[in-house]
């Protein structure tokens, strides 16, 4: 995959409006997504990641069996068809792989409930039967306390053999072209590497993206193993600079992360970029100040990264999690909305596809103070100069930015940097300057 890439988020269960839990009715709600193309298109995504689509017990992340569609989504062939529409239309498709855990209903689950130690499955788990007391007669391995998500056992050859003969399936149903791993900081790091093989060797270009909370993202985000994670550091930064009105702390993440000294972390990777998803609260929510919705997606779509953006957001949708439930951040929209947001997400996606160096570039910090931030990024083509005062009035800014023209790629006309650059309220600038 190019990783030129605007990707769309949409979680099918809450997106399609599916009962919470599994009723075993098939209706074909993942067609849905075939009448939002027209939108993706306009909006300038190139890839959409679908949250868990195979048959499960409730959220998706409790798997019953990766080999059929959740019913409550339609059919295996409801779902090709979307491939299909997507893929017509330039738009990629990566799924959610859900390999660390399976729910109770997994069939391999059952058997171990039904026969104990004498399940040709048992091994496929991690299980102990001398707790003879518990609700099945064994107690076992789960994901953070979670009883309803059983652990798999990635040391068992057969449960890894089972797992990329399931994804060389989603391969020749759907034609995907990557995967994001769930809590792949709980995963077996050595299935990891086997799973890169196995995919990169028929297809280089196949996307694996691992989701990383917190920690050192190069532990999972390195050859042989993964090629992007999710930059849970910059999404807090991202939100939380704007509501404290200090841009020293999304300016320290990303000097951290990309910049050019010996220490910093990910020089020339390709971290996932996003201000919200299925999991956190809307960037609406949680923002003090709704006009600096806007200002976020210019940092996120001028630092390096990949950007990501969560269905619903584009047009500044709200929602937070309870401390029971997450269906506030999951729901179901009748059809997409379009308004002044989603012409400004728009004009950066096309300022990404047409400039490489958003991919690219490299990273060095120009100037930076609380409400004030600039930064360039350079590549063989040229330099992009970003600036962006987040601050209610006009500013001005004086660094050198080693170039002396360039062009405005939001307004489309000439720039030239004098000895200092003027800001309007709650402005950004994207400023080109070829080398040529």
């Amino acid at each position: 995959m190019d990783l030129n890439q605007v990707f769309y988020h949409i979680y099918p269960l809450g997106f399609c409006g599916a009962p919470h839990s599994n009723d075993g009715i098939t209706v074909s709600r993942i067609r849905k997504v075939i009448d939002w193309i027209p939108h993706l298109k306009k909006l300038g995504i190139t890839a959409v990641y679908f949250g868990p689509v195979f048959e499960s017990d409730r959220h998706g992340y409790d798997t019953r069996d990766y080999a059929k569609i959740d019913c409550r989504l339609g059919t295996n062939q409801d779902f090709a068809d979307v491939c299909d529409a997507l893929h017509d239309n330039g738009i990629q498709v990566v799924l959610d792989g859900v390999f660390n855990h399976v729910g109770r209903g997994f069939y391999g689950f059952q058997d171990v409930i039904q026969h104990k130690w004498d399940s040709r499955y048992s091994n496929w788990f991690y299980i102990d039967y001398n707790n003879s007391w518990a609700q099945d007669g064994f107690t076992y391995g789960n994901w953070e306390g979670h009883n309803e998500l059983v652990k798999l056992n990635l040391d068992n050859p057969d449960v890894c053999r089972y797992l990329l003969e399931r994804v060389d399936q989603w391969i020749a149903e759907f034609g995907i072209d990557g995967l994001r791993l769930d809590v792949a900081y709980c995963l077996n790091q050595n299935f990891i590497r086997q799973l890169h093989h196995h995919l990169k060797s028929r297809d280089p270009g196949f996307f694996l993206l691992g989701e990383m909370i917190g920690g050192d993202y190069n532990v999972l985000m390195k050859d042989g193993m993964l090629d992007s994670v999710t930059n849970y550091e910059c999404r807090k930064g991202l939100f939380s600079s704007m509501n404290t009105q200090n841009l020293f702390e999304i300016g320290y993440s990303l000097n951290r992360q990309f910049g050019s000294d010996p220490w910093c972390l990910y020089r020339g990777r390709h971290l996932l970029s996003f201000a919200d998803n299925h999991d956190v609260d809307r960037l609406a929510s949680v923002l003090e100040r709704k006009e600096d919705i806007p200002l976020v997606y210019d940092l996120m779509f001028a630092m390096p990264g990949i950007p990501c953006i969560y269905y619903g957001s584009e047009w500044g949708a709200e929602g937070k999690r309870t401390k029971f439930s997450d269906h506030a951040l999951r729901p179901c929209y009748d059809q997409p909305k379009w308004n002044a947001l989603c012409d400004h997400i728009a004009k950066l996606a096309e300022m990404r596809k047409y400039y490489p160096v958003f991919t690219d570039g490299d990273y060095t910090q120009l100037a930076i103070a609380n409400k004030q931030l600039a930064f360039r990024r350079r590549n063989d083509k040229g330099q992009l100069t970003f600036v962006t005062n987040i601050d209610a009035a006009p500013a001005v800014m004086r660094f050198n930015a080693g170039v002396s023209d360039g062009i405005d790629l939001y307004k489309k006309s000439a720039y030239h940097f004098g000895n200092e650059c003027t800001l309007g309220p709650k402005e950004s600038l994207f400023i080109w300057s070829d080398w040529n």
